[in-house]
C-alpha cells in the first residue's frame, strides 16, 4: 500500500457542534442532578440539630396559626374548615415561590461550578425546582393527617386533580426559573424584583378568600381569573383534600369549586408548557454568555 493509499482527503463540509438538548440533556444528566439536589438540601439544613424535621415544623406552624388566627380570633365563618382550605393554597404558593425566588438566584449562586463544570446550566433552575417539590411532600403529609381527622377520604378525581396542580406548578416554575436566572446573571435587580412579584402571589389566587366571593363580585369576568394557572393549581388541590373534609363534599364541591376545573389546569397545564418552550429557547440565546459574565 502506497503513502498515497494510507493518507485520503474527505472532501466534506465541516460540520458545526451538535447545539446543547438543553432540558432533554438535564434528563439524561440524572445522576448529577440527583447529586445537585441532595447538596442544596444537605447544605439548607447544614449545623442544624433537627435537620429535616423543620421541614415538617414549619408547615404544621403555619397550620395552626391559621387555624387559631383566621379560624378563632378573626372568625372565618362562611369557610368551613377554613386552616385547611388556605393551608392547600399555602401548598401551591410556598411550591410556585420557592421555585421562582431560588431558580432565579439559582445560576449566580453557583457561579464557580457554571465556570468550571461542563453541564447544561438548565441543570441549576430545574434542581431548585425538584428541591422545592421535595418540601412539598411533608406539607402533603400533614395535610393529609389532618384532612383524615376531619373525614376526608382520597377519591379518583381529587387524585388526579392533585397530580394535576403539581404539574402545572413545577412547569410553570421551572419556565420561569430558566428566563429570570438567565436574566439574573446580567442584572442582579431581577432576583429582588421576583422577590417583590411573589409577594403578590398569595393574594391573587383563593386562599385567604374563597373563589366564591371572586365570581360574586365579577361575575361573569370571574372567568378571566381562572385563567392564572396558580389560581387553578390552588383550586386543583382545595378540589383534591378540602372538599372532601368538609360536612357534605358534594354541596361544597357544587358551590365552591368553579366548573370545568379539570379542563382549566389541563390548559395550565399546555400554557405552562409552551412558556417552558419560549423559556427554553430564550435560556439558549443567552447560554453561552453566562460564564464570561459571572467571570
Amino acid at each position: 500500500m502506497t503513502e498515497a493509499d494510507r493518507q485520503r482527503v474527505v472532501d466534506a463540509p465541516l460540520a458545526s457542534p451538535a447545539p446543547a438538548a438543553g432540558l432533554i440533556d438535564v434528563l439524561g444528566r440524572r445522576y448529577l442532578l440527583k447529586l445537585l439536589v441532595r447538596r442544596e438540601i444537605s447544605a439548607r439544613y447544614q449545623g442544624s440539630f433537627l435537620g429535616l424535621v423543620w421541614s415538617y415544623i414549619n408547615p404544621l406552624s403555619q397550620l395552626f396559626i391559621y387555624w387559631f388566627v383566621f379560624g378563632y380570633i378573626i372568625g372565618r365563618g362562611n369557610v368551613e374548615r377554613y386552616a385547611v382550605h388556605v393551608f392547600c393554597g399555602l401548598v401551591v404558593v410556598h411550591f410556585f415561590t420557592e421555585t421562582f425566588n431560588a431558580g432565579t438566584r439559582s445560576i449566580v449562586r453557583n457561579k464557580a461550578l457554571v465556570r468550571k463544570m461542563a453541564m447544561p446550566k438548565e441543570m441549576f433552575p430545574v434542581a431548585s425546582m425538584l428541591v422545592s417539590l421535595y418540601h412539598v411532600g411533608p406539607q402533603v403529609v400533614i395535610l393529609t393527617i389532618v384532612c383524615l381527622f376531619c373525614g376526608w377520604a382520597p377519591d379518583p378525581v381529587g387524585v388526579l386533580a392533585f397530580v394535576l396542580a403539581v404539574a402545572v406548578i413545577a412547569v410553570l416554575g421551572t419556565a420561569l426559573a430558566l428566563m429570570f436566572s438567565a436574566a439574573n446573571v446580567f442584572f442582579r435587580d431581577f432576583a429582588s424584583a421576583v422577590t417583590i412579584l411573589t409577594n403578590f402571589v398569595r393574594f391573587g389566587v383563593p386562599m385567604l378568600y374563597p373563589y366564591t366571593m371572586v365570581d360574586d363580585r365579577f361575575g361573569r369576568f370571574a372567568e378571566l381569573y381562572l385563567l392564572n394557572p396558580i389560581a387553578d393549581a390552588v383550586l386543583l388541590v382545595q378540589r383534591a383534600f378540602w372538599v372532601g373534609s368538609t360536612s357534605d363534599p358534594e354541596r361544597t364541591a357544587a358551590e365552591q369549586i368553579p366548573d370545568h376545573l379539570l379542563l382549566y389546569g389541563l390548559g395550565s397545564l399546555v400554557g405552562s408548557l409552551v412558556l417552558l418552550l419560549l423559556a427554553q429557547l430564550l435560556f439558549s440565546r443567552l447560554e453561552n454568555k453566562i460564564p464570561e459574565r459571572l467571570s
